[in-house]
């Protein structure tokens, strides 16, 4: 797929994605890859990117990378819990989260995402439980 593909199906099933404006450059079981572009409707004071902006593109991009490692007969995932510190703050460009899964289990998913700013740098950090769906029979 390409990354006009990724995106779309990305905005397809998560549309705060696509209000947002994220995008999608990676999406495999073994890491997931969004980008969010700074932009000052989405900026606190300060011209600083919001931090819900930035948990919500980590929130995406772990929430993405569950489901990309869903056990079989689940329906999908639910983030159950979220930790997130945060080490810098974005003024311009664009910011990169990756998702890596910690463990997959039957019951939870634990998937620990990194963004970084253009340069590089860490600028938060993510752990997040995902419960695991199933539908009801």
């Amino acid at each position: 797929m390409t990354n006009n593909d990724l995106t779309a199906y990305l905005h397809d099933r998560m549309p705060l994605c696509a209000t947002l404006g994220m995008k999608a450059e990676k999406m495999t079981p073994e890491e997931v890859i969004l980008t969010l572009d700074w932009s000052l409707a989405i900026c606190t004071s300060a011209g600083m990117l919001h931090g819900g902006a930035i948990m919500a593109l980590a929130d995406s991009a772990g929430g993405a990378a569950a489901f990309a490692n869903l056990p079989e007969g689940a329906s999908g995932t639910s983030t159950i819990e979220s930790k997130t510190n945060f080490l810098g703050a974005v003024k311009e460009g664009k910011v990169t989260a990756t998702a890596k899964p910690l463990h997959v289990g039957g019951s939870t998913i634990v998937i620990e995402t990194e963004v970084r700013n253009d340069a590089g740098k860490l600028i938060g950090k993510v752990t997040q439980t995902q419960t695991v769906l199933r539908p009801r029979g």
